[in-house]
C-alpha cells in the first residue's frame, strides 16, 4: 500500500478515535503494525495529533473566544479558565515525569494495550453502573475540586490503551457530572493536555523531521482534522441518550481479540 494512502488511513484513524474513549494512541500502533507504516522517531504518529487538536478548537471556537475576551473582566470566564487549568496539572507533572517510562517499556506493548483495553471496557461498564448521581448539570459549574480529581483520573491515560478521553469520562462521572457534561469537560481539557504533550512530542522528534515527509505528515493531519470534526458532535448525541456502554463492549471485545492474535502467533507481539 503506498505510504500516501497509509498516511490518509492512519490520519482517520486518528481522528475518529481520538475523542472517543477508545484510545487513538492504541489503534494507532495496532493499525500502524498491521499497514507496515514506517514512522521513524515516532513523528507521523505525534504530528497528526495536531489535526485533532484543531479540530475541537475549530468546534468550540465561539465559546474559546468568548472565554478569551473575557479573562481581562469577566469573573466566569477566568473561573473557567482556572478549573481546566486545574484539571491538566496532573497530567502534566505525571507526564514530565512517567514519559520516558512509558515510552521504553510500555508504549509498543500489545499485551499491555490488550489489558488496558479490557480493564477500561470493565471500569466504564460498572461506572455507568454504579457511578454517583449527576450533580454538575454544565461545564460551567464544575467545582475545582472535582476538577482535580478528573485530572488525577487523566493521568492514566498514560497508559497506552487506557486512553485519554475515557479515563477524564470517567473521572467526569465519578466526580458527578452527567454524561454529556463529562465528555464536553473531556474536549475542553483536550485543547491545552493535547497541545502540552504535542509540544513535547514534537521537541522529542525534532532530527527525524525531514522535508520528504511532510506530504505525508499534511495528509494524516488534515484527515485527522477532518474525521474528528465529523466524529464528535455525534458521539455527544450517543452517549446524552445511550451512555458509554457500546465503547465498552468495543474496548473488551477489541482487546479480547489482540490476546487470541497473540496467542496465535499473529506478529503482534
Amino acid at each position: 500500500m503506498p505510504p500516501i494512502v497509509q498516511a490518509a488511513l492512519l490520519g482517520v484513524i486518528q481522528g475518529l478515535t481520538e475523542f472517543l474513549p477508545v484510545s487513538s494512541t492504541a489503534h494507532l500502533l495496532i493499525f500502524g503494525r498491521l499497514l507496515g507504516h514506517e514512522d521513524p522517531g515516532g513523528v507521523f504518529t505525534v504530528l497528526i495529533q495536531a489535526g485533532s487538536i484543531l479540530a475541537v478548537m475549530w468546534l468550540y471556537r465561539a465559546r474559546l473566544l468568548q472565554v478569551l475576551r473575557g479573562l481581562p473582566s469577566d469573573p466566569e470566564a477566568r473561573r473557567f479558565a482556572l478549573t481546566i487549568g486545574i484539571a491538566c496539572v496532573p497530567a502534566l507533572v505525571a507526564g514530565a515525569l512517567l514519559a520516558e517510562f512509558v515510552k521504553s517499556v510500555l508504549y509498543y506493548s500489545i499485551g499491555v494495550i490488550a489489558a488496558a483495553f479490557v480493564a477500561g471496557g470493565v471500569a466504564m461498564l460498572a461506572v455507568e453502573r454504579y457511578r454517583p448521581g449527576a450533580v454538575v448539570p454544565d461545564i460551567d459549574h464544575v467545582p475545582f475540586a472535582r476538577a482535580l480529581g478528573i485530572g488525577l483520573c487523566q493521568m492514566l491515560a498514560l497508559v497506552p490503551g487506557v486512553s485519554r478521553s475515557g479515563a477524564t469520562i470517567l473521572g467526569g462521572l465519578l466526580m458527578g457530572l452527567d454524561r454529556r457534561a463529562a465528555a464536553e469537560f473531556s474536549f475542553f481539557l483536550a485543547m491545552p493536555t493535547m497541545g502540552a504533550a504535542f509540544a513535547h512530542d514534537l521537541y522529542e522528534v525534532r532530527d527525524y523531521m525531514t522535508p520528504d515527509r511532510g506530504v505525508e505528515i499534511g495528509i494524516g493531519l488534515v484527515m485527522a482534522f477532518v474525521a474528528s470534526v465529523i466524529v464528535m458532535k455525534p458521539f455527544l448525541a450517543v452517549v446524552t441518550r445511550s451512555g458509554f456502554a457500546p465503547f465498552a463492549w468495543y474496548r473488551v471485545a477489541l482487546g479480547l481479540l489482540l490476546f487470541g492474535a497473540m496467542a496465535a502467533g499473529w506478529g503482534l507481539t
